[in-house]
């Protein structure tokens, strides 16, 4: 499989206008994608954090029970990941206030992946429903199967996770359930 990217089809202007007002359309620094080999053959998958602006901000390296979130230096530092460390767990996905945390597990099958996806609104879906995939700037480009709901801190924050083409785990960042 060929790297993964991220990207929209925006021109350059509009991209930065949705840049500047939180939604990340391309990569940039702070938004990196793990080392494709070993993502490959991660089982349980790895973290993609898309947080490319200094911010207040520190929940997911606070919430990571491996250290695999590289602890901050100052509370404004843009996140960092050991790869080595991370299990997939999803904890981060949770307790992101900025929704920016996702897992990607690239080893489901030879054509589809699995991302473990924070989901705050109702109705909640279910296991096996299918839901309509969409990208950083809401528009529709698949559908996904849910494979798993959790609430890894059981404070009701939902973690959803959803079995998708493996060559959109750059562009799916929410899903939409549709009843």
């Amino acid at each position: 499989m060929g790297g993964i990217k991220m990207g929209c089809t925006c021109n350059s202007n509009d991209k930065e206008k949705l840049f500047c007002s939180g939604v990340l359309v391309e990569n940039r620094p702070g938004a990196i994608l793990p080392p494709q080999e070993a993502w490959e053959k991660k089982k349980g998958g790895y973290v993609v954090i898309e947080c490319p602006q200094r911010i207040p901000c520190n929940p997911c390296a606070t919430s990571c029970p491996t250290g695999a979130v590289k602890p901050f230096v100052d509370i404004n530092d843009v996140p960092a990941i050991d790869y080595e460390k991370c299990t997939g767990c999803g904890l981060c996905v949770a307790k992101c206030p900025g929704l920016a945390c996702f897992v990607v597990d690239l080893t489901y099958s030879a054509d589809e992946a699995v991302i473990k996806l924070p989901y705050e609104l109702e109705p909640k879906p279910a296991k096996g429903q299918k839901v309509k995939c969409l990208n950083r700037v809401g528009e529709e480009v698949s559908e996904g199967e849910v494979y798993a709901v959790t609430e890894p801190l059981k404070d009701q924050t939902t973690v959803v996770s959803v079995v998708i083409p493996k060559k959109l785990v750059g562009e799916i960042r929410a899903i939409k359930v549709v009843c």
